[in-house]
């Protein structure tokens, strides 16, 4: 387990007062139904208090008050990595909170997937944190500056870092990104090296690696989000690899898609449903070229998910409300 850096203060910047009676503790990991919490006075093992909601579970990265050896309240969040989950209910589950900055971690070894860089990216800055594309395996790449430029122009706003575990490139100009006290994550389909990455920065085997299996699909190795304090005084959160991501919300996307955003502006119509109404500034966009089909297609997608996320998410407030009231007492 990590241990606390001296130059850090109670594992990370920003920590909330605890109410009166109460300790502050911050969350390191979950697991089992126990909390593992760093505290002033160490690292200790705490299950979650009966007055927790299951819609309030604590998550990695979470300050929490902890009282009669219990996680009693978990104190309010500054921002927040979420995703949904799958299933019928569409609930969103916190994969990490408090975060400065987010690491969306994809891989040179093979040809970077942008659509898949957009889509964590839209949850990156849904979270409220900065996002920094960290693209993995740069020793593996015949044109590293090629492959660097193909992703940035559609991160639009964002800093696009190449980096080798295997050689050292870049690492130096990453660590430079981690400030002391700041508290990251990495977040990133299985396989690209998210864990590989993290050994590499804290200079130690502080998460398990397993090598990519033979069609090339990655392997699950973290398995639990963990908090990690690096030499640096940083903290990271290593995350387990997401084979399939679903937006919780919509929160990320005008600033994911910035470009996008900013042609709305020009619709004539402002229930323009873009996809070829008259005076759509989109569908211009896309005329003139000044708009890549294969983004604006992205864009789409992730839009209408998030709608149908929202819509199932809603369902299910009424339908608890419903039962809620159903179940009272005549």
């Amino acid at each position: 387990m990590s241990v606390l850096h001296p130059q850090v203060p109670a594992w990370g910047t920003a920590a909330p007062a605890p109410p009166s009676g109460a300790r502050l503790g911050r969350v390191v990991r979950v697991d089992r139904g126990l909390l593992t919490v760093a505290t002033a006075e160490g690292l200790v093992r705490l299950p979650p208090g009966p007055r927790l909601r299951a819609d309030d579970a604590p998550a990695v990265g979470d300050w929490v008050a902890v009282a009669d050896e219990r996680v009693a309240e978990v104190l309010p969040r500054r921002t927040a990595l979420t995703r949904t989950v799958a299933g019928r209910t569409s609930a969103a589950q916190v994969l990490a909170a408090n975060l400065d900055l987010v690491l969306v971690v994809d891989t040179l070894a093979e040809h970077a997937r942008v659509r898949r860089v957009e889509r964590f990216l839209a949850m990156a800055w849904g979270s409220g944190a900065v996002p920094l594309v960290v693209l993995t395996k740069a020793d593996a790449c015949a044109d590293v500056d090629a492959a660097v430029a193909q992703v940035a122009e559609d991160a639009v706003g964002v800093e696009v870092l190449a980096v080798s575990a295997h050689t050292g490139a870049g690492l130096e100009a990453l660590r430079a990104r981690l400030a002391p006290g700041a508290t990251c994550a990495v977040v990133g389909p299985s396989g690209v090296g998210k864990s590989t990455l993290l050994n590499a920065l804290a200079g130690r085997a502080a998460a398990a690696t397993t090598e990519v299996r033979g069609d090339g699909r990655g392997r699950h190795t973290t398995t639990a989000a963990q908090l990690h304090v690096l030499p640096g005084g940083a903290l990271l959160v290593d995350t387990p690899g997401l084979r399939e991501l679903e937006l919780a919300d919509d929160e990320g996307l005008d600033a994911a898609f910035a470009d996008v955003a900013e042609l709305l502006t020009g619709c004539r119509f402002r229930d323009c449903g873009h996809s070829g109404e008259p005076g759509c500034a989109l569908t211009a966009a896309l005329d003139d070229g000044r708009l890549d089909p294969a983004r604006y297609r992205a864009w789409r997608k992730l839009r209408t998910e998030a709608e149908r996320t929202g819509l199932r998410r809603a369902e299910r407030r009424r339908w608890e409300k419903a039962r809620g009231r159903a179940q009272r007492p005549r």
